[in-house]
C-alpha cells in the first residue's frame, strides 16, 4: 500500500519510525534528495516522498499526519482541543527548532561554500538552546501531551538527536530522559535496524 522514498538519514526516518509506531507495512526506497527517485515528485526534489494509493505526498510532517488520521494512532481525534494542543506543539518544535536546525545545516555542510554564513550558527545554536529550555519548562511527560505519543513526539525526539549531532548541548535532564526513553522503544529501535540495512 505505502512506498516511501528518502534516505534513512534525513527526515524520512521519522516517517519510518511513525511506521513501526503503528505497526503499518511499506516498501522503502533509501533514495537521496536530489536523486532520479525523488525528481518529478517533489518540486524541490526533497525526501521523504511517500507513494499512497497512486496519489504522491511530501512532507514529513503532513506524511505523517495523513498516518495517523488514516490509522487512528499517534494523534488526537480532529476538532478536539487535544488535537489542537498537539497541533500547536508540532509547529513549535517544527519553527523554534526543526527550521532553526535545518539553518545551522545548510551553512555547515549543505550550500554551496560561497553561499555559506558561518556567523549565523552562533545566533542559531542560542536559538535552539532557548526553545528547548522553553519546551523544557512545559514538559511533564512520558510524553510531550501527557500521557499520550504523538508525532510531535518523533518530530521532537529526531530534532534532539540532530541537535545533538550538531554538538548543540541539550541541557535539559528531563529533555535527554525523555529523548533516551523514546529511542529505547521497539519502534524506534525496528526503524533503526531497517535504515542499517537499507
Amino acid at each position: 500500500m505505502y512506498k516511501l522514498i528518502g534516505s534513512p538519514r534525513t527526515r524520512a526516518f521519522r516517517v519510518m519510525w511513525a511506521f513501526e509506531e503503528l505497526g503499518l507495512s511499506y516498501e522503502l526506497d533509501p533514495a537521496g534528495p536530489g536523486s532520479a527517485a525523488v525528481t518529478g515528485l517533489h518540486p524541490s526534489a526533497k525526501v521523504p516522498v511517500l507513494i499512497a494509493d497512486g496519489t504522491t505526498l511530501i512532507d514529513s510532517t503532513a506524511i505523517m499526519t495523513y498516518l495517523a488520521d488514516r490509522h487512528s494512532g499517534l494523534t488526537y481525534t480532529p476538532g478536539t482541543l487535544q488535537r489542537a494542543q498537539q497541533d500547536a506543539l508540532t509547529h513549535f518544535v517544527l519553527d523554534e527548532i526543526d527550521s532553526v536546525l535545518w539553518t545551522i545545516s545548510r551553512h555547515t555542510f549543505i550550500l554551496p561554500a560561497e553561499h555559506r554564513v558561518p556567523d549565523v550558527i552562533q545566533t542559531c545554536a542560542w536559538e535552539i538552546t532557548r526553545s528547548l529550555d522553553r519546551l523544557s519548562a512545559q514538559f511533564s511527560g512520558p510524553f510531550l501531551t501527557g500521557d499520550t505519543m504523538t508525532i510531535a513526539d518523533i518530530i521532537a525526539v529526531h530534532c534532539l538527536g540532530w541537535a545533538h549531532m550538531l554538538k548543540i548541548p541539550i541541557e535539559s535532564a528531563a529533555l535527554k530522559d525523555y529523548s533516551k526513553d523514546l529511542r529505547n522503544r521497539d519502534a524506534y529501535k525496528a526503524a533503526q535496524a531497517r535504515a542499517v540495512s537499507a
